[in-house]
């Protein structure tokens, strides 16, 4: 089989065009600046003070710097930006929700990194993300209600700001762990781009999770415990956000309630865990966002003996079920989803071998 049918049998949809090329540029740029960027921006965050204390939320029993979020920022930035500027002719027709979706993950990236160091009121950062699920809807990408009701385009609103807030605080309350948010950004980011690579429409999404994936993965090179850094708010907002906009970028139309079924495999686990916090919390009579505390998935693997590294491994097994079910319901062909888990793997196996061997 030559390349072109080796393409065509994973389901891309224009396997005879360059931009299949771009993407995995995408990739390899954001992948390898951020792996590189890291360590200095480490260094330099030590001197600063940009490091989180031990806390009840976190298991770190010493200050971590936490500019790791501004690393995958940049990371997936320069790879969008270097794209652009090589392939011209490719990017364009996607550009302007790229540079929506990226211009509210900014604002997130700012506003997190401003609670990392400093601390914000809860109501500030919820503000902020429903501000950003605003903008999205305003320049047409929202979850599409099509039901034939008078309220129709008021429950598109609520339903698309619902997923973008609850999607960016549930990937920013896993982050508690190191390893466990960025593992399964990046798991999550490598599944909705093969499904969006079998559709020409959702070039867009193509693009912007081949450099999230790209970022993902380098930063976990650090990342893996022993961690030497973390994302901070800054980069879990930023990942829920980027996350949350792609899924709804191939024009999710919810018709029934089992429209919204892939989407929510692909980020099950942090649905999952998410609300299971909001929910004990509140009956605990405690503001879900603002009051810290050892109740995810992931502490009850610790507390059931589990060492940091097994946990993450479990829960980034969980991650790829789910996912490859999702993959499944989207209509992708058994080889496509078979390659696509066999890289996810391949790829993680190496960054964890990698991140050992520097022990």
């Amino acid at each position: 089989m030559n390349l072109y049918g080796f393409l065509q049998s994973l389901g891309i949809a224009n396997p005879s065009g360059t931009g299949w090329l771009a993407v995995i540029f995408t990739f390899l740029l954001a992948w390898v600046v951020t792996w590189l960027l890291t360590p200095p921006v480490r260094s330099f965050a030590l001197q600063v003070g940009w490091a989180d204390q031990p806390n009840e939320r976190r298991l770190n029993r010493e200050p971590l710097p936490n500019a790791g979020g501004l690393v995958i920022y940049f990371g997936v930035l320069a790879a969008l930006v270097l794209a652009t500027l090589l392939r011209p002719i490719v990017i364009e027709g996607v550009l302007a929700e790229v540079l929506t979706i990226l211009l509210g993950g900014s604002i997130l990236v700012l506003v997190g990194f401003i609670d990392d160091q400093f601390g914000l009121p809860p109501w500030v950062r919820l503000f902020t993300q429903i501000l950003t699920a605003l903008l999205l809807i305003s320049s047409g990408i929202k979850i599409e209600a099509p039901l034939g009701t008078p309220v129709d385009s008021l429950l598109a609103i609520c339903l698309t700001v619902l997923w973008v807030v609850g999607i960016t605080n549930a990937i920013n309350l896993m982050d508690g762990m190191d390893g466990l948010a960025g593992g399964v950004s990046f798991i999550t980011a490598m599944s909705l781009l093969a499904v969006s690579a079998q559709f020409e429409t959702r070039a867009a999404a193509t693009l912007l999770l081949a450099a999230l994936g790209g970022g993902a993965l380098g930063f976990l090179r650090h990342n893996f415990h022993p961690s030497r850094i973390i994302m901070g708010d800054a980069g879990a907002y930023f990942f829920g956000y980027v996350l949350a906009a792609t899924t709804i970028l191939g024009n999710l139309k919810v018709t029934t309630v089992f429209a919204l079924v892939p989407p929510v495999l692909f980020l099950l686990l942090p649905v999952i865990d998410t609300t299971q916090v909001f929910v004990l919390r509140l009956m605990a009579g405690k503001n879900p966002l603002s009051n810290p505390g050892k109740d995810h998935l992931h502490h009850r693997l610790l507390a059931w003996g589990f060492s940091q590294r097994h946990t993450a491994l479990t829960l980034w097994t969980g991650t790829i079920v789910s996912n490859w079910l999702a993959m499944q319901l989207q209509g992708m062909s058994a080889i496509a989803a078979l390659v696509t888990i066999a890289s996810i793997i391949a790829l993680l196996s190496f960054t964890i071998w990698r991140r050992m061997r520097s022990l």
